[in-house]
């Protein structure tokens, strides 16, 4: 078997007969490999997905599952679903769905591309991910050419470029789109005021107001906490925020509800006078100590409704209340197995009430300012499952950290975010995603859940072989982004991406792209650091990059009567 041709099925000249199906007479033309058929794939390889949104760790996929495995490459993609173009690209075309709705495989729920198989002179296609044969709805039918290609392919973004993005309608809505929500959950205790860190949060927060997503219908709340739970009611209208504060962890119960998430609009000045006042109000704060777990349960309360973003900023161990912590550093376990044990969360208090904000759509930025043990393998639960991101900034220093800190908060509140999106990744049939990696949490099997994806997510996952052969040409990988805009309209972005398959070691290894490998790499040394420990894992990145440059210098093994015949002399690519 050979690459993937462009001009036509089964390697045939551009311009050779073909049926009434769209294919050479005879019908789809079979390739002999180890008594299997294997169907050339009429696609057009030139279309590509945006290396800014997608990119594979390798540009052809071995036919064999053994290959795979001899050649030691690691076969994945990393995907930045809401990458924003550079200045001399284009943006993603927006496809209006018409009277045919949105086109979609009856079997997989793969949505149409360009790289589906046209027959009966287009009345079906075939997909290419399960290749289950479908009907073409008679709003969607065109004709196709003498090379079995639609001819009206240009005129529709989503089958003649890698990436477009549908307008969803009203099946693809669990409810309503929601506001954009900015909720804050700020540490107030003796550290966090004296270090100069909560000036630097409240100054980066005014200066982001106005450039907050979601124009008249942005909304904005705060809770303030350090050995109690601090509301403030935002009410417009009001001269000064009201502060209410709950001083019992146990039975920690949440006044005045209605008016602790307001419309930034309406009560514009009310937000900006409690932003110019709160370092004032906790200057002379001599509480030391912080029960975040009851004030992230309070500001889940306030949210759940709604969902959107929930930025926390936590100064110290937090030994308060639920999700208590306890100083657990062992500098006697550094550089042996056991200091794995520490990159782990100690408890499950914080995983769980993750779990539980990503089901209310709530994703976590946490923001650390440690002068001592903070835990943040603990704490990290937060963002790792709610799709969120970790900063650090130890021994905070408002001369250096503040303006890193005032950027770092203004650009995660300001960029292009998708809210309430869930994304699926799917794959031609023989080969399956084994596992992902990046900050989400997998519902069922496949799906991941990302109460926001912004234009700095990442997720990198592994392809592998499922089945022993590849019976195809050409393997797709499709990735499909379900979401909110920041405009309230429900979106699909769509990513597809065809690989030619190849039975040569050679045209695998130099279809290889360093930086995405380098990239997925680093992304499997760290899980594997987190579940066995760092020597494993460094040794793991080493033999993988000794074994891939020993399958490179081997070169090509051909068989005679079933007898590995030597490499040819110097090597192969």
């Amino acid at each position: 078997p050979g690459a993937a041709q462009h001009s036509g099925p089964a390697g045939m000249q551009p311009g050779a007969p073909m049926n009434q199906h769209g294919m050479p007479p005879g019908g789809p033309q079979p390739m002999g490999q180890q008594g299997q058929q294997m169907f050339q794939e009429n696609v057009d390889l030139s279309i590509q997905v945006p290396r800014r949104l997608m990119r594979t760790t390798v540009g052809k996929i071995p036919t064999t599952a053994s290959m795979a495995t001899s050649a030691k490459v690691a076969m994945g993609a990393v995907i930045r679903p809401m990458g924003p173009p550079a200045a001399d690209e284009d943006d993603v075309d927006v496809v209006q769905p018409g009277a045919a709705g949105i086109v979609r495989c009856k079997r997989c729920r793969t949505y149409i591309n360009a790289f589906v198989t046209w027959l009966e002179n287009g009345r079906r296609w075939r997909c290419n991910i399960c290749a289950q044969l479908n009907e073409t709805p008679s709003a969607y039918f065109c004709h196709l050419d003498e090379e079995g290609r639609r001819r009206d392919r240009l005129n529709r973004p989503e089958l003649s470029k890698g990436c477009v993005e549908f307008v969803a309608p009203s099946e693809y809505m669990v409810r309503p789109p929601q506001p954009p929500s900015y909720f804050f959950v700020i540490d107030v205790s003796a550290t966090a005021a004296r270090s100069g860190a909560l000036k630097s949060v409240a100054a980066a927060i005014k200066n982001s107001l106005d450039d907050l997503p979601g124009g008249t219908r942005t909304q904005i709340g705060f809770i303030t906490y350090d050995n109690g739970v601090h509301y403030y009611s935002l009410k417009s209208g009001l001269s000064n925020p009201q502060m209410m504060v709950v001083g019992d962890l146990k039975e920690l119960f949440v006044p005045a509800p209605d008016d602790l998430l307001v419309n930034l609009q309406d009560s514009r000045d009310v937000v900006e006078g409690f932003l110019d006042n709160l370092p004032d109000m906790f200057s002379k704060n001599t509480v030391a100590q912080s029960c975040l777990g009851p004030a992230l349960k309070a500001a889940f309360t306030v949210t759940k409704h709604i969902g959107g973003k929930m930025c926390v900023f936590q100064s110290v161990l937090p030994t308060l209340g639920d999700g208590a912590l306890k100083p657990r550093e062992n500098v006697r376990v550094m550089g042996t197995p056991e200091e794995s044990k520490l990159l782990r969360p100690s408890m499950n208090w914080y995983k769980d009430t993750a779990v539980e904000f990503s089901r209310a759509q709530i994703s976590v930025d946490m923001f650390l300012f440690p002068y001592a043990y903070i835990d943040v393998a603990a704490l990290a639960m937060l963002p790792k499952l709610t799709a969120g991101s970790l900063h650090t900034y130890v021994a905070f220093d408002p001369a250096t950290d503040g303006p890193r800190l005032e950027s770092e908060l203004s650009k995660g509140l300001t960029m292009n975010t998708a809210f309430e999106a869930v994304m699926r990744i799917r794959c031609t049939k023989g080969m399956r995603i084994s596992n992902f990696y990046g900050n989400f949490f997998i519902r069922g099997t496949d799906l991941l859940a990302l109460p926001n994806c912004n234009s700095d997510s990442v997720f990198g996952f592994d392809l592998v072989h499922d089945e022993q052969t590849v019976n195809s040409s050409v393997v797709t990988i499709q990735s499909a982004l379900l979401y909110t805009s920041s405009a309230g309209e429900r979106r699909i972005r769509v990513l597809t991406q065809a690989l030619p398959t190849t039975p040569l070691s050679s045209e695998l290894m130099a279809s290889i792209d360093t930086e995405a490998m380098c990239n997925l790499l680093s992304k499997q040394a760290i899980e594997m650091t987190l579940k066995q420990n760092l020597d494993t894992a460094r040794q793991r990145l080493q033999q993988t990059c000794v074994d891939i440059i020993k399958c490179a210098k081997a070169g090509d093994k051909r068989t005679v009567s079933g007898y590995t015949a030597p490499p040819p002399p110097g090597g192969g690519g």
